[in-house]
């Protein structure tokens, strides 16, 4: 059956959102015929997207499926359900068609060849004008009014418009400054419809550092570290990377990659650890035996620079734990070396974070993502409950879901 005759094209479809989530959308609504409104509660569409990709714009990971499902917390199988409809390899696919090639870096991540996210944004949202995607910028939605109609606070007023079926993708709660403010909750929760509270994800944690420590070493990578944590079933785990002190803790790729686990074992005991071997290439043998040798005179932090290879932030760490007479106990130092602990007060707030857990429960939608409770009314990206690690999976799911949002779109368009 052609778009034409199953009437598509006379119907309207309001997206609400201009991240990846509601650009995607819009664009895949548009591809089957129907009239497109999105918009956006900044003056452009993407801030976000823009912002992410600063340091390099990582679209997805290379992970074979289903690895890459499994990144997906609480909700692999779902998460999966969309994958099968879009991917990590259908993503870079649909970059290629924008003339963005993009290559696999050294860590599995996936990046454009010039790592940049504003030329992939602008010919983006260029060929989306071009197909006939309306876009309303400085339209900041406030819900719906009494007759079901979109209300939105515009520059010049409050509007009020008629859609067919909405599209719902206004992100989550970090980075608010750039429209993903969380504000939706209120709103949706006074349509009673369940939304898990949102939190902070691929975030850095509170720690309570001596201000000597703080102030000296703020700023200071950690790499070449393993940590060591328990996940919520007590089980020992462990990863290496690298992460950064800062003023307030401690942050970094391998901080965020640990977080989910950290998170909720402060949620849930009010208390977590995270461990650090700082020197993962040496074992406690070698370190006791290097350690152990005479000073000559020089300082303790001294010996750890020329005998254990450590640098300042790694030495002060030592002093940190076990204070300025560290070096008349060896086997102790030794033992924190290889696992020194870093107790967690808080994860940083949800405004500084990454991402965001939490969000509309999937039991409240149906499978193509559709509120039970409002039907017309569907949700896609970060809004929905679902978390992943910084990698691209992030991105990509945001991309899988607002696919999956827009052809239940489609399919609930055409039955009606």
């Amino acid at each position: 059956m052609s778009n034409r005759s199953n009437g598509l094209p006379d119907h309207r479809v309001a997206v609400v959102g201009g991240g990846p989530a509601g650009l995607f959308a819009a664009e895949t609504l548009r591809a089957a015929g129907l009239q497109v409104d999105l918009y956006e509660a900044k003056g452009s569409p993407g801030r976000k997207f823009l912002i992410a990709g600063k340091g390099g714009l990582n679209l997805t990971h290379s992970d074979p499926r289903p690895l890459f499902d499994s990144r997906y917390r609480p909700q692999p199988t779902t998460v999966g359900q969309w994958l099968d409809g879009f991917d990590a390899v259908a993503l870079r696919e649909w970059a290629a068609g924008l003339g963005v090639e993009t290559y696999v870096g050294s860590s599995g991540r996936v990046f454009p060849v010039d790592r940049k996210a504003a030329p992939l944004l602008r010919g983006w949202v260029r060929r989306l004008k071009e197909q006939g995607v309306r876009m309303h910028v400085n339209h900041r939605w406030l819900g719906w009014d009494a007759a079901g109609q979109l209300r939105f606070a515009t520059d010049t007023g409050e509007q009020h418009i008629q859609a067919d079926a909405t599209v719902l993708a206004l992100g989550g709660a970090s980075w608010p400054q750039l429209g993903s403010d969380g504000a939706w909750v209120a709103l949706l929760e006074q349509q009673g419809i369940a939304v898990a509270p949102l939190q902070a994800a691929n975030c850095g944690f509170d720690v309570d550092w001596t201000p000597w420590f703080a102030q000296r070493h703020a700023g200071a990578p950690l790499k070449a570290v393993v940590g060591h944590w328990l996940d919520l079933d007590d089980q020992p785990r462990q990863m290496q990377g690298e992460c950064v002190i800062s003023a307030y803790g401690i942050e970094g790729s391998l901080v965020y990659a640990l977080s989910a686990d950290l998170r909720e074992r402060l949620r849930r005991d009010g208390e977590a650890t995270l461990w650090l071997d700082l020197v993962p290439d040496r074992d406690a043998a070698r370190l006791l035996a290097e350690l152990s040798r005479p000073r000559k005179g020089r300082s303790f932090g001294e010996h750890l620079r020329r005998q254990a290879g450590l640098d300042a932030v790694k030495t002060a760490l030592v002093f940190e734990v076990l204070g300025k007479d560290a070096g008349q106990d060896v086997p102790a130092v030794v033992e924190v070396l290889k696992r020194l602990p870093v107790t967690l007060q808080r994860p940083r707030p949800v405004a500084e974070a990454i991402s965001t857990a939490g969000g509309v429960m999937l039991a409240s939608l149906d499978a193509g993502l559709m509120l039970r409770q409002r039907p017309g009314t569907f949700v896609a990206g970060e809004m929905l409950d679902w978390e992943a690690p910084t990698g691209g999976y992030l991105l990509t799911a945001c991309y899988a879901s607002a696919r999956q949002a827009a052809h239940g779109v489609i399919d609930w368009l055409t039955r009606q």
